[in-house]
């Protein structure tokens, strides 16, 4: 068969493809093809469209994107290296599969519901809202096991099985276990999630699709890990930074993470009557669960749900809880950070007009990261200054690349809010005196706003 009949040949059967598959038209990627599967849809920024309101995009978006990146990453790599790494058809859609299907286990609200509510349900706290930081008692361990089984990844795993076996999907066992699991061609998993340094198409998607594309048409397999030219170490650094300014500017802003807390607190007045947490354990309930929560709880008349309504309705009004202040964990505090309790801001309290307790009060533990906590994501990155499918010329980043990069990639921030304007004041100076009596000095860089503090 003639060059020109192979041509003829594939472009018959991608037409094929195209004619039998769902066709959705993207802004930024274009068509985009879809093979018979099914998804469902949330906010992907959770809460942050209330103080951001262009931020509206949904998961389903976000997942058709991944799905699309996926798909051309993994073609890329085939289109380079196919003969050598053994890709074929199946590896492609089991890529691609895996990008669309990665966040079907994610709860209402972002991450909100895995990290903020979840943990609190679970431990049976009602004060602390404090990112992973359960108290180590048989009952912390035990809820520790139980928030390590629902990360919203284990429940996408979850959620592909009830998908298959609820809508009768006709496909292969052994296909459904390779887009659930690694056990070969481990450069294929890491091209939607990758556990080694963070770089996958789950986080590209937030970027310029140019300054994506030119790594993909550039990353190479050498390894089975997935490497990238030593020229372009600055532009992956800048994934991860970028990454980091919009978690600290936009997903963690001190408004945002306000509405989210509010939002918990919601939630956890409304869960003993609506059973929300319960859902967590059955996929057949889960995948009811979205952002429309807030509306049923709105909509149901019942005097238990009255407290949650009330909150839900402040959030409206924007009465929001207010932010007082915040400081970052000195790094060499940060390693063995035992958290802080809204207890801890109570009894730093001094004589005063008003007197705190303890739910006045709400601490809120963020962490900034380039996706892998204290080190630099840079250093489980693979760079490569030729190539050639016989050789493989990694060079050695810590002395070739920069000397420029930091070594510590983590800030830790201590945030505490007023649930009523009119104990800013009080919690404002229980904080800055907490401060004193933790570092023997005021750590935060600037003080509360006399204005604010006046609010009444």
């Amino acid at each position: 068969m003639g060059a020109s009949s192979t041509d003829e040949l594939l472009k018959s059967n991608s037409s094929q493809k195209e004619r039998y598959s769902k066709h959705v038209h993207d802004n930024v990627h274009g068509n985009i093809y879809l093979d018979p599967v099914l998804l469902r849809d949330l906010k992907q920024l959770g809460l942050s469209h209330l103080v951001y309101p262009g931020a509206v995009h949904s998961r389903f978006e976000h997942s058709l994107g991944v799905y699309w990146l996926a798909g051309t990453a993994v073609q890329t790599l085939k289109d380079y290296q196919g003969l050598e790494l053994d890709i074929d058809d199946i590896d492609i859609q089991t890529v691609k599969l895996a990008g669309l299907l990665h966040d079907v286990g994610h709860g209402p609200f972002s991450h909100m519901f895995e990290r903020e509510f979840l943990p609190r349900v679970l431990s049976g706290s009602n004060c602390d809202h404090m990112q992973f930081s359960v108290p180590k008692t048989l009952l912390g361990t035990l809820v520790e096991i139980i928030l390590d089984a629902m990360t919203h990844e284990d429940m996408s795993l979850k959620m592909i099985d009830y998908i298959v076996d609820q809508h009768y999907i006709d496909i292969d066992s052994g296909r459904l276990n390779r887009v659930k699991s690694a056990k070969e061609k481990q450069f294929l998993y890491d091209i939607v999630a990758n556990g080694r340094n963070g770089i996958d198409v789950d986080k590209k998607t937030s970027f310029n699709t140019s300054f994506v594309h030119r790594l993909m048409e550039t990353m190479r397999v050498m390894g089975d890990e997935i490497c990238y030219r030593a020229k372009d170490y600055l532009t992956v650094y800048k994934l991860f930074s970028a990454r980091a300014d919009l978690h600290r500017t936009v997903y963690t802003h001190a408004k945002v993470k306000a509405i989210e807390l509010m939002l918990v607190d919601a939630l956890l007045e409304a869960n003993e009557h609506l059973g929300i947490s319960s859902s967590i354990q059955q996929p057949a309930e889960f995948w009811k669960l979205d952002d429309t929560i807030i509306n049923a709880i709105l909509a149901d008349p019942r005097p238990e749900l009255k407290k949650a309504r009330d909150i839900i309705l402040r959030v409206r009004r924007r009465q929001l809880y207010q932010f007082c202040n915040e400081y970052s964990v000195p790094k060499a505090k940060q390693e063995h950070f035992k958290g802080i309790t809204a207890q801890d801001i109570v009894c730093s309290q001094k004589a005063g007009e008003v007197t705190l307790k303890e739910e006045d009060v709400i601490v809120s533990i963020v962490k900034i990261d380039l996706t892998r906590g204290k080190k630099n994501p840079l250093e489980s990155t693979n760079f490569y200054q030729d190539y050639c499918s016989d050789v493989k010329f990694l060079i050695d980043k810590e002395e070739r690349i920069s000397h420029l990069l930091p070594t510590f990639c983590q800030d830790m921030i201590v945030r505490v809010y007023a649930k009523e304007p009119h104990l800013v004041e009080a919690v404002s100076d229980a904080f800055e005196n907490f401060q004193m009596k933790t570092y023997g000095e005021k750590t935060q860089v600037h003080s509360t706003p006399e204005k604010k503090k006046r609010r009444r």
